[in-house]
């Protein structure tokens, strides 16, 4: 299977695809191991998530991602959908300080850890999955530094 992106109400345009699906299942290996059995990632609008997130899980409030996890972290796949907010996101972006790609390469993580079975509803829980994040995020700098393993090939 593969990880996907759609969007679904909005223009958003993901970049560097190819190398967000290594490093995303890089961090699923280094996570137990697992594979990845299928992960959709849908963009959508403020007003999209906001309807599902009050339509599925009866929240009356905006969120940056929604996790539909349909893993089997026995049989040793992750799978499930991703919804994020581009909108949620980019504000998010400038509250903390970063710039709309890092904090959604964060948020784009964030989903797979999830699936991978890590939680973040406890203060504790919440401090590993920031850990994670960060230490994935600086996977991904260095794996963007280096390149594909064809542009390696041809250093």
């Amino acid at each position: 299977m593969d990880i996907l992106y759609y969007n679904d109400d909005c223009t958003f345009r993901l970049r560097d695809r190819r190398l967000l699906r290594r490093w995303l299942r890089e961090v699923a290996r280094q996570e137990g191991g697992y594979r990845i059995g299928g992960i959709n990632y849908v963009f959508c609008s403020a007003a999209r998530l906001l309807e599902m997130n009050r339509q599925y899980l009866g929240h009356d409030y905006y969120t940056d991602i929604i996790t539909f996890d349909d893993s089997d972290l026995k049989e040793g796949y992750i799978a499930g959908d991703i919804f994020i907010d581009v909108e949620t996101v980019a504000d998010n972006a400038r509250q903390y300080g970063a710039t709309r790609r890092e904090e959604m390469q964060r948020v784009i993580v964030h989903g797979v850890l999830h699936l991978c079975g890590q939680k973040d509803k406890t203060p504790r829980a919440n401090r590993q999955m920031h850990a994670k994040e960060d230490k994935y995020l600086a996977l991904l700098a260095e794996m963007r530094r280096e390149g594909t393993p064809a542009e390696r090939k041809n250093k």
